[in-house]
């Protein structure tokens, strides 16, 4: 069961970058219909291609945007949305019949049954999200609403996080642990990282990576004198180019910080495990790797190939804070005669 759980945690973890790359192509709105199930199918032939091309030619992107694209260029960007699309809907299959396969043998424990129901069902809900994502812009505005982005965005890590916790507690075991004294440090690193993804999702929804591109001025300054020229103030946390980029550099430096902390304090505790340890260390590395890809896609004005690692970067450093916390917090039960 944890080598399944690992697998859909490997194919989430491929969804999410294969999304980036997408948002990143301006792929997202080619498919202008949800169809969970015939949707599947891709267009069979040259007629079938046309008339997908002709919805898409009715939309505001086409006519604000790519009024010039012709059919050849909307295949381009059909194929990473239906990719996206189709990965979605062969991760409901890779977890689903394995769930079914294992509860139909009794192999599952309630208490577990109903957690992986539960996952399912939030995948089925992320589905849906990712319509209504889509759906706002199709309408007017052609691009989508940077909140609905952050919502899908992280509703994809809860279920990465939800599955990997679980795969990892049926690895390494679930008792819970009472020596460790950094998992209140472990845990609110994790909800900082998982709040900075999101950030990154709001950076990305209103192409905010191409303002500013100096670091660690902001052209010229450390606070952009138009961080909060937006009435009412929240406006600017999510629509404010300056606002939005600011918070997201300003939580690099808390996430980089608080990391180096932590696993400071891990590898020099004289209770910590070798699980400890190599995770505190991949967390190291992680997120300073991550830091030097987020600056180097800011300074070269968000190139695809290395803004998709930046995304890909932040679910690793998402998955060694997550490892790290269970390490600190979990333990094999110990059986006694």
């Amino acid at each position: 069961m944890a080598v399944w759980l690992f697998a859909c945690c490997a194919l989430v973890f491929a969804i999410v970058d294969v999304g980036g790359i997408t948002r990143l192509t301006h792929s997202g709105l080619s498919i202008v219909e949800w169809d969970p199930l015939v949707g599947a199918i891709p267009p069979l032939d040259e007629q079938a291609w046309r008339q997908s091309f002709a919805e898409y030619q009715k939309t505001p992107e086409f006519r604000e945007r790519n009024f010039d694209m012709t059919l050849a260029g909307y295949k381009r960007i059909f194929w990473w949305e239906y990719f996206h699309r189709l990965l979605g809907r062969f991760i409901g299959v890779v977890f689903f019949v394995p769930f079914v396969w294992f509860l139909v043998r009794g192999a599952i424990a309630r208490p577990i049954a109903w957690r992986l129901a539960g996952i399912f069902a939030l995948g089925a809900f992320q589905g849906a999200l990712g319509w209504f994502m889509v759906k706002s812009g199709l309408v007017d505005d052609p691009r989508v609403s940077s909140i609905r982005l952050g919502a899908h965005l992280c509703t994809a890590l809860l279920i990465y996080a939800s599955m990997l916790w679980l795969a990892l507690g049926l690895a390494f075991g679930m008792q819970r642990r009472s020596e460790p004294r950094t998992r209140g440090h472990a845990a609110l690193l994790a909800v900082l990282v998982f709040a900075m993804i999101f950030t990154g999702a709001l950076v990305a929804g209103i192409h905010a990576g191409y303002a500013y591109n100096t670091y660690p001025l902001m052209d010229g300054h450390w606070v952009p004198p138009e961080i909060l020229e937006l009435h009412p103030a929240w406006k600017n946390f999510v629509y404010n180019m300056a606002t939005v980029q600011f918070v997201h550099r300003v939580l690099a430096i808390v996430i980089a910080l608080t990391a180096a902390s932590l696993a400071w304090r891990v590898l020099r505790d004289g209770v910590s495990t070798v699980r400890d340890r190599g995770w505190a260390w991949a967390l190291a590395c992680a997120v300073a790797l991550q830091l030097a890809a987020g600056i180097s896609t800011l300074l070269l004005r968000v190139p695809i190939p290395l803004a998709a690692l930046h995304q890909a970067g932040a679910v690793v450093v998402f998955t060694c804070a997550l490892g790290l916390l269970h390490s600190l917090t979990r333990r094999r039960q110990r059986l006694h005669p």
